[in-house]
């Protein structure tokens, strides 16, 4: 992160007018979000409110994950507990069978999650594995009202055509960092790899799903970078997400963020991509903290439950975050 702070005496509703008139934000104008003096910090949020109460109101999206197979991965992905190059002590399991998966949507529409989202580790699905998603899906659409999500690693145009076939709505592939940071994290597969499967997921009729993992050493102009970057690719959906450094990672000895950044990117986020959903996702119980709510004034979206290897906050209590905020759960996805 850069140690320089922009002293500005900075409009920031006029920011709001710019995202909400489909002005685009400079350069200058995101960077002076993210090193604002934390003076300025609910006026940020005050800002970035406006531009999500005009697309959103006071709607929340809740998502549900279910890790449908977790380690065996040969990807070596520095933030990841699942990686090849982890130590962290997880449980491994192959691919869940269809009815554990379909039995996790049920579970997802009990929490009052609009969409539930099927993530599996690995560079990508094998042929059984994608059989296995493609079933459990039809099962789903066909007896549930329920947004699926999918999220398998670099897929191949006929897996895409597949998964949207069988009535996957939605595709999360990441970019996690910008184009100029992206070797510092992984170097088993490329950025251009992750815009390309973005891209496929689009070819197919698949809203794409895109976002990115704060605090991995990037600076203030890549965590910018690649703001405009998911803006450039149009995705429909940008979960945020937040370090939580992880014993047996190799970035287990990062934890640069705060929870008043964390906002302030949050809102950046919303200046540059004003109409799509901005997700607070993982390690936002931890990076937030006690601030928590506050995210829900720029953000339109959570993921409730338990993440991939991670814990997350019970769902009652996202639950009651939003009924003190005078929001409200978003109840079909569709």
């Amino acid at each position: 992160m850069s140690d320089t702070m922009i002293i500005v005496e900075t409009d920031w509703r006029n920011l709001a007018r710019k995202a909400i008139q489909g002005e685009a934000l400079t350069r200058e104008e995101a960077l002076s979000v993210l090193r604002a003096d934390d003076d300025e910090l609910l006026a940020i949020m005050d800002a970035a409110y406006r531009v999500r109460r005009h697309y959103f109101g006071n709607k929340v999206k809740l998502n549900l994950i279910i890790n449908a197979k977790s380690g065996y991965c040969p990807e070596d992905c520095g933030y990841c507990s699942q990686s090849r190059v982890s130590d962290a002590p997880i449980e491994k399991y192959t691919l869940l069978e269809k009815d554990i998966l379909v039995d996790g949507a049920k579970k997802a529409m009990e929490m009052q999650a609009g969409t539930y989202c099927i993530v599996a580790s690995g560079r990508g699905p094998t042929s059984r594995e994608l059989d296995q998603v493609v079933a459990a899906v039809e099962e789903i659409k066909s007896t549930m009202p329920m947004k699926i999500c999918a999220c398998l690693g670099i897929l191949s145009q006929e897996q895409a055509n597949r998964l949207k076939q069988a009535g996957v709505d939605r595709y999360n592939h990441n970019l996690n960092t910008s184009e100029g940071h992206y070797s510092h994290i992984t170097s088993t597969h490329t950025y251009a790899d992750r815009v390309h499967t973005v891209e496929t997921a689009k070819h197919a009729g698949m809203s794409p799903c895109s976002g990115v993992i704060m605090g991995m050493g990037e600076t203030d102009e890549q965590l910018v970078d690649v703001a405009f970057s998911l803006h450039e690719l149009d995705a429909d959906s940008i979960p945020i997400n937040f370090l939580n450094s992880i014993p047996g990672t190799p970035l287990a000895h990062l934890n640069d963020l705060d929870p008043r950044r964390c906002l302030k990117a949050i809102a950046m986020f919303r200046f540059i991509c004003p109409s799509k959903e901005i997700r607070a996702s993982g390690g936002r119980e931890v990076n937030l903290g006690m601030l928590q709510p506050l995210a829900l004034y720029a953000a339109n979206s959570v993921f409730v439950g338990d993440y991939l290897t991670t814990e997350g906050q019970e769902a009652t209590a996202d639950h009651k975050m939003i009924e003190d905020l005078g929001f409200e759960i978003e109840q079909c996805a569709l």
